[in-house]
């Protein structure tokens, strides 16, 4: 597959037809006789100082794919190159400092806080760990984070209980911030938040990368976030990506029949302008046995035979602008 890449700057990430498949265990000795296919040979590239915008149903593979990024899962095959090193093998201390660069923002506010800590501990754990300040001034800088990102110093002594699902998700954002990263994957970040809240969480982060000059793998399935936060954005189905472009140009142009019903489904804020709705028929194939052929072609009205028995290739169709499909619609 190409390797996906739109823009300027320096590369920092990074990566190589990049596969997770995760075993099925059956019989009575646990043996493995199929695997769930959850990232099948992503190969994607991100520039510092931007955000990616990876869109598709749940399921599709998307937080798999940031997890195995930062290896919280260790890959099935493929490479990732973190500021030009491959960090696929790393562990111990070397995965340790990996850690420092890359951190994630988790999509549940709740679970993703452990109760029985403090804020100041949650936050300030990542100092210790990673020596980043001395014990003498752990608490000063934890306030400092949390200040940060819009919260009182007195949430220092508190528990996540105490407060709302906006709020935790603050903790969660300084949680990923403590340690200074420069890549951090912010998985569903607002996808549990009232809409309200969500943008206050949305502009905290643009805010927090321009002033710290982050780089986001930004991961969700509402179009419209991903339409306001990203620079570029790639589609991803049933582990593949089948569209890659800037922003404006796939929101303005989009070529995937995939992509084309996804957006489609974006509710319009203007009742005098009508949507032509595209409705994908039938149910998302199994990622344990996918489709041969185009994943998609099950569901695509525009398939023909050979979408059926051959994979199809990114092929790009100008400015940047790449689909995986074998007949582009004609609109």
């Amino acid at each position: 597959m190409s390797m996906v890449s739109l823009g300027h700057g320096d590369e920092i990430l990074k990566t190589e037809s990049l596969k997770k498949h995760f075993p099925i265990r059956s019989g009575f000795f646990g043996g493995s006789s199929s695997s769930v296919k959850a990232v099948d040979g992503v190969s994607i590239s991100v520039k510092r100082g931007e955000t990616f915008g990876l869109v598709g149903e749940s399921g599709c593979g998307k937080s798999t794919l940031g997890r195995t990024i930062l290896r919280l899962f260790n890959p099935t095959d493929g490479r990732v190159f973190f500021r030009g090193e491959d960090v696929t093998e790393k562990s111990g201390s070397d995965l340790r400092l990996l850690r420092k660069h890359m951190q994630i923002i988790f999509q549940d506010p709740y679970s993703s806080l452990n109760p029985r800590m403090t804020v100041g501990s949650i936050v300030g754990e990542a100092l210790s760990i990673h020596k980043i300040v001395g014990r003498s001034d752990r608490k000063d800088k934890t306030i400092s984070i949390l200040r940060e990102v819009g919260l009182h110093e007195d949430a220092f002594s508190r528990y996540p209980h105490e407060f709302s699902g906006g709020q935790r998700q603050r903790i969660g954002v300084a949680r990923a911030l403590a340690v200074e990263p420069e890549f951090i994957v912010c998985d569903e970040p607002v996808s549990a938040l009232d809409v309200s809240i969500q943008a206050q969480i949305l502009n905290l982060l643009m805010d927090l990368q321009e002033k710290r000059d982050l780089t986001y793998l930004f991961i969700s399935h509402d179009l419209r976030v991903v339409e306001h936060v990203a620079d570029k954005v790639a589609v991803m189905y049933l582990g593949k990506l089948v569209e890659f472009a800037d922003r404006e140009e796939l929101y303005r142009n989009p070529l995937h029949p995939y992509t084309i019903a996804l957006l489609s489904a974006v509710p319009v804020p203007d009742p005098e302008r009508k949507s032509s709705r595209v409705i994908l028929e039938g149910d998302v194939p199994s990622p344990i046995n996918p489709p041969p052929g185009c994943h998609f072609h099950p569901r695509c009205r525009y398939a023909t035979d050979v979408c059926a028995s051959k994979p199809p290739e990114f092929i790009e169709h100008g400015k940047g602008h790449l689909a995986a499909c074998h007949n582009i619609p004609v609109r």
